[in-house]
């Protein structure tokens, strides 16, 4: 049967009981053209150990889209970064919501049959996980809702479609009950405006493209704490409505809650006792042991000890329930530690940063490296440069054909890190996740229209809390290293919270035990000048925003102290630019593309030759492509070709000057009025629009979003060199005009 619920800006129908009837629980869900099925299954036997043994799958079917899967087998085989992170996201937003003691293997399946291109598969994908999982027979009685809040021409909006996603400042994901957030994570997108320099002051024989006649100015959209706090307020209105609706319409439809056993904490009085007694010092001082391995072999040696003590066989204590008990009384003396004593393990105060120390450009034939030490956690970031076809292709259901990503961050976590022996096998879960997020942190601060590709790869040789932000921190410098245009470094620091009754503390760059023992893991990364990104996973509901904002400037605080170590290492970075590769991309006069290439390719295969380069050449747009593995000669090629097609041409009336290739004599820059409708011809086209002739010899800028009523992929598309079209005056400042394509 279906039900409609119309919340947050989208209209979902639930049809329940039609579909996987032999689940513990399942739904298929609608939202306009995207169909999601959400199915959860339980064994009925218990497994080993004390955790929640819940899986979660999200799949797409390439059928969803129309499309056949890409590669050489045509089925769906492993799952693509995207799938393996949103997998991510619903197993975080829902774990909390289960019994203490629940310990039957939970596994929960969701299938997208089908795809609309502009509905948020992760926002539905959480919806449809949550209403499964209430329907069933798991003692789950609240409701999960994920929702996107985007800023768009500066307002916050709930929901936004694909399409308007890419307008936004702001992506961020925030998943919570009607009473509590669960789990947050935030992006700032990286925006572009372009101003044109005046074409009548160009050389009437090159027109260099953008870093020469075009100021790009980016936007980095950082975010403010308060601007923070305010999109996570909207969510959680959008969160609570939602949830509230939710359970109005499911609870009549609920199964009855299964007869489960839950295990029962391993605790024991008498042992708490006992070890107050006899251990408390032995076990403060394995608590002062920073290494997780060092800790962990100083608490079994307790309760190896303890095992012996004669009192331990007369009791009949098993050496599990002394393990739990031994770790139970350690967590309670750390938390009682920072909250009463307000002093840590280590003998930190709260807000203080562990030891930095920063090397770069260490590895000499990497394009860029740095060794990141904080503390015991160390990073060590590579960059490696490569052209715009080094990217790494993938596919999404939402859009159509291949995509390329031209940044790629690979995070990597050993298990000798924290001293543990095993295989290094591939990346999973957690290993994509810090590597998603420390992509999210570094890449608005990197050139839009690069035409680099770069990859980042971060070593974890040590990790002793929050590994991730040392990739944040290593990988800023490592580009810094490697020669990128980097607009601002970036910083990002681990905060901790710990509650204990009405009193609370909270920790600047936690540290391991601090993460497993405390009750809030908060990632926040960004410039001096704002927040790029954060992640928060709560492990306690009911955190007021006054506490979150506390969390928040003090995250600052550590953030910025970082920041000005970290630029006392980028002012000593000395780049070795004879083993960076360099790509350069310039137009000149479209006819001196035949001087360029000279008579039977002479010249061109000289200039290969001479400069050790690969060079395209495009003859309609006169643009220049070339790349080669030394900066130098790839500089020095350009300036060589630069210096050819400066050259006059015998006989040529150049636009502007005359036949001699004389000087030009700059013309008065026409006036045009306000919506004025003229004639104009296409003379370039680049990828953010196209130059258009008009009357009096000016070019005007016909920005990409001025060309159709939708977002265009492609302005050759729509357009052609040479092409004669009708445009609107939206706005003329001096020489610099803005235009609009009248249909």
């Amino acid at each position: 049967m279906e039900y409609k619920i119309d919340v947050n800006n989208q209209l979902e129908i639930y049809d329940i009981g039609k579909v996987a009837k032999q689940a513990a629980g399942a739904v298929m869900l609608k939202v306009k053209d995207t169909v999601i099925i959400a199915a959860v299954s339980r064994d009925d036997n218990q497994a080993d150990g004390n955790f929640v043994p819940l899986t979660v799958q999200y799949i797409e079917k390439t059928y969803a889209s129309g499309k056949y899967p890409g590669g050489f087998m045509k089925r769906e085989t492993r799952p693509s970064d995207f799938e393996t992170l949103t997998s991510r996201v619903i197993d975080r937003s829902l774990r909390p919501l289960f019994p203490d003691g629940y310990a039957y293997p939970t596994q929960l399946t969701l299938f997208v049959v089908s795809c609309d291109p502009e509905v948020d598969l992760q926002v539905a994908a959480l919806n449809a996980a949550s209403a499964a999982m209430f329907l069933s027979d798991i003692p789950i009685n609240k409701s999960v809702c994920g929702v996107r809040i985007g800023k768009i021409d500066g307002e916050l909006v709930v929901n936004p479609s694909n399409t308007e996603l890419t307008n936004s400042s702001m992506d961020l994901y925030v998943a919570g009950t009607k009473e509590e957030l669960l789990m947050i994570e935030m992006r700032s997108i990286a925006s572009m405006d372009v101003d044109v320099i005046p074409s009548v002051a160009l050389d009437p024989m090159i027109d260099p493209v953008m870093s020469e006649n075009l100021i790009p100015t980016q936007n980095i959209n950082e975010f403010s704490e308060d601007e923070i706090l305010e999109a996570i307020n909207k969510a959680q209105d959008a969160i609570t409505g939602a949830c509230t609706a939710y359970e109005e319409v499911f609870t009549p439809l609920k199964k009855e809650d299964a007869q489960l056993e839950y295990k029962e904490d391993l605790l024991d009085d008498g042992i708490k006792a006992y070890i107050e007694e006899f251990y408390k010092d032995d076990v403060k001082e394995a608590i002062s042991q920073m290494a997780k391995s060092e800790r962990a072999n100083g608490l079994n040696k307790i309760a190896k000890t303890i095992m012996s003590d004669d009192i331990a066989e007369k009791e009949e204590w098993s050496e599990d329930i002394v393990k739990n008990v031994i770790n139970d009384y350690k967590k309670n003396i750390v938390r009682k530690m920072i909250v009463e004593d307000r002093v840590r393990a280590d003998g930190r105060a709260l807000t203080e940063v562990r030891p930095i120390s920063i090397e770069t450009n260490l590895l000499p034939r990497t394009h860029g490296s740095c060794l990141f030490t904080r503390g015991q956690t160390q990073a060590l970031v590579t960059v490696t440069l490569g052209g715009d076809k080094d990217g790494q292709m993938y596919e999404r259901l939402t859009q159509k054909g291949n995509l390329t990503d031209n940044f790629m961050v690979n995070y990597n976590f050993p298990g000798f890190s924290v001293g543990e022996a095993g295989f290094v096998r591939a990346p999973g879960r957690r290993e994509l996740g810090h590597g998603n997020l420390a992509r999210r942190a570094l890449e608005p601060t990197l050139d839009i229209d690069r035409l680099q590709t770069i990859r980042l790869v971060s070593e974890i040789l040590e990790s002793n809390g929050s590994s991730s932000q040392a990739t944040i921190c290593g990988g800023s410098l490592a580009l810094k290293a490697a020669g990128v245009e980097v607009k601002k470094l970036v910083a990002g620091i681990a905060m901790g919270l710990v509650f204990e009754g009405d009193d609370h503390a909270i920790l600047t760059d936690i540290m391991g035990l601090e993460d497993h023992d405390g009750d809030m893991d908060f990632k926040v990364a960004g410039t001096r000048d704002g927040i790029t990104a954060l992640q928060m996973d709560i492990k306690l509901g009911g955190i007021s925003q006054e506490i979150l904002k506390e969390a928040l400037y003090q995250a600052r605080e550590g953030r910025n102290h970082i920041l000005g170590i970290m630029e006392e290492a980028d002012a000593n970075i000395h780049i070795n630019n004879k083993i960076l590769p360099k790509l350069e991309l310039f137009s000149i006069d479209p006819s001196k593309i035949v001087d360029v290439i000279g008579q039977a390719g002479k010249t061109i295969r000289e200039i290969i030759e001479k400069f050790e380069v690969s060079i395209d050449l495009d003859r309609d747009k006169g643009e220049v492509k070339i790349a080669g593995d030394n900066k130098e000669k790839v500089e020095a090629a350009k300036s060589h070709i630069v210096e050819i097609a400066n050259k006059p041409s015998r006989g040529r009336d150049n636009r502007g000057g005359g036949r001699s290739g004389g000087h030009r004599e700059r013309k008065p820059v026409p006036t045009f009025v306000q919506d004025e409708i003229v004639d104009g011809v296409v003379r370039r086209i680049v990828d953010f629009g196209a130059f258009v002739e008009l009357p009096g010899e000016i070019d005007g800028l016909l920005h990409v979003s001025k060309i159709a009523d939708h977002r265009v992929e492609k302005v050759s598309d729509y357009l052609a060199v040479d092409q004669k079209v009708k445009v609107k005056i939206l706005k003329q400042n001096g020489a610099k005009i803005e235009l609009g394509l009248v249909k």
